[in-house]
């Protein structure tokens, strides 16, 4: 009796080691691109309007377990702020070499959480004033370097297409006055290779 009980027990215990292999995801490369709504906090309190822009990049997402992984990506993106006042708006355009390297749960088969660290490094910038009576051009001098946290959420398909949001938390001072921040809402689309 206790022989066939431990054979039943062997052979579900079989089955279900060979189910959970079945169902174990695979790394993947990728590329993504989206839509960016851009802004900054001067002080942690004032906060700009927004610079509409896009990000586009790779990742390499590596599955730790069948439920989490991580997932290293290089991107472009367009960011920085608008300032709308009486006469006219001022416009800072930053554009970065960003790269973020985001944990991420899978809560069901197909639904994901993330979160992790960004450095980033602005590859250039271009002030503009649009007045009016008239318009202008000047030079300012941001730090090269930002770093800050990513926080988003998604749809990962079977077929390798993801969609999903994620909001960049800016921790470094793009200017050494009134500490301006990035903060940056991102919608994204990304296809697996």
């Amino acid at each position: 009796m206790k022989t066939k009980i431990l054979s039943m027990a062997l052979c579900l215990g079989l089955i279900f080691t060979t189910q959970a292999q079945d169902n174990s995801r695979e790394s993947s490369v990728g590329l993504k691109g989206g839509y960016n709504l851009a802004s900054v906090t001067f002080d942690g309190e004032e906060e700009t309007g927004q610079r509409h822009g896009f990000h586009i990049g790779l990742y390499g997402e590596s599955f730790i377990s069948n439920n989490f992984s991580i997932q290293p990506e290089l991107q472009y993106s367009q960011q920085g702020y608008e300032l709308e006042g009486d006469g006219g708006t001022f416009t800072q355009k930053l554009n970065y070499i960003n790269l973020p390297l985001m944990f991420k749960g899978y809560l069901t088969d197909g639904f994901f959480i993330e979160a992790g660290p960004q450095i980033g490094l602005a590859i250039s910038h271009k002030e503009e004033f649009e007045g009016t009576l008239f318009d202008s051009t000047a030079e300012f001098d941001p730090n090269n370097f930002d770093f800050g946290a990513n926080f988003g959420a998604g749809i990962k398909t079977n077929s390798g297409v993801n969609i999903g949001a994620r909001y960049h938390l800016g921790l470094g001072d793009i200017y050494e006055e009134n500490n301006p921040r990035n903060r940056v809402l991102q919608f994204y689309v990304g296809f697996d290779f």
